[in-house]
C-alpha cells in the first residue's frame, strides 16, 4: 500500500510538532519537524553572532550542515554533527528562529532538503509552509490553529517539563510577534493551503488532537 504524505501547519504553540510525532507513530511513518531546521540554523546564527542580512546568511548556509536523524524514541536534530535537540528548543533560539526562517536563502537549502526526505512518502511533517510550499501535492493537508491562551498554556508548560523557566507574558508576548512575522513574511507565510482540514485545537487535549487526525488520515488511506 502507497504511503502518503501528511501535512500539518498553524502557528507556534498548536501543537503541531508533538501532534505530528504521535501521528507518525501511530502511523509507522517518519515524523519531519522542519521547525527543528529553522531553529538549528538560528542557533548557528547566535553562536556565530552574525547580523541579520543577506551576507552573512550565505555565509553561514555555506558553512553549516543541519541534519535530522530519526530514532525510534524521537527525531534528533544535528548541528554539524552536534546534537542540539535541547538548545534549539531554549526561548532565545525560538525568539529568533522566525525571523531567520523569514530569509530566501535559509528557507531554499530547507526546503530542497525537506521535499528530498519526503519524496518516497510515508512523512508526516509539520511547520509553517508544509502544505503551501514543501508538499503542495500532500495527501492530506492540515491546518493546526488554537487561540492565544490555549498556546501560551502549552509552550509554558512545554517549557517546565524541559527544565526551563517559563515566564507566561513573555511567551504570550513572544507569540503575537511570532504570528505577525509568519503571517507578514514575504517569503513563504504562514496561510492555510488550498483543500486543508482546518482543526481549532482550543478545547482539545492533544491526545483528541491527535486521534481527530489520525481518524481523517485512515479514512483517506
Amino acid at each position: 500500500m502507497k504511503k502518503i504524505n501528511v501535512a500539518i501547519d498553524g502557528p507556534a504553540g498548536s501543537g503541531k510538532s508533538t501532534t505530528a510525532k504521535e501521528l507518525a507513530k501511530k502511523l509507522n511513518y517518519i515524523h519531519l519537524d522542519t521547525g527543528a531546521m529553522y531553529r538549528a540554523v538560528a542557533l548557528a546564527w547566535l553562536r556565530a553572532d552574525l547580523q541579520e542580512n543577506e551576507e552573512d546568511l550565505i555565509k553561514l548556509m555555506n558553512e553549516i550542515k543541519v541534519e535530522l536523524v530519526m530514532k525510534e524514541d524521537g527525531q534528533l536534530t544535528l548541528l554539524n554533527g552536534e546534537d542540539v535537540s535541547l538548545e534549539i528548543r531554549k526561548p532565545e533560539v525560538s525568539k529568533w528562529a522566525s525571523p531567520i526562517s523569514a530569509w530566501q536563502v535559509v528557507r531554499e537549502k530547507l526546503v530542497a532538503m525537506q521535499q528530498d526526505i519526503g519524496k518516497q512518502g510515508g512523512i508526516v511533517a509539520d511547520g509553517r509552509d508544509i502544505g503551501t510550499v514543501v508538499y503542495p501535492e500532500a495527501e492530506l493537508k492540515i491546518f493546526l490553529t488554537a487561540s492565544i491562551d490555549a498556546r501560551t498554556e502549552r509552550r509554558a508548560k512545554e517549557l517546565n517539563e524541559r527544565g526551563f523557566e517559563a515566564n507566561v507574558e513573555e511567551i504570550r508576548k513572544d507569540m503575537i510577534q511570532r504570528d505577525y512575522n509568519d503571517t507578514n513574511r514575504a517569503n513563504s507565510p504562514l496561510r492555510k493551503a488550498e483543500g486543508a482540514y482546518e482543526i481549532d485545537g482550543s478545547a482539545l487535549s492533544l491526545v483528541e488532537q491527535i486521534e481527530t487526525i489520525y481518524s481523517l488520515t485512515k479514512k483517506l488511506i
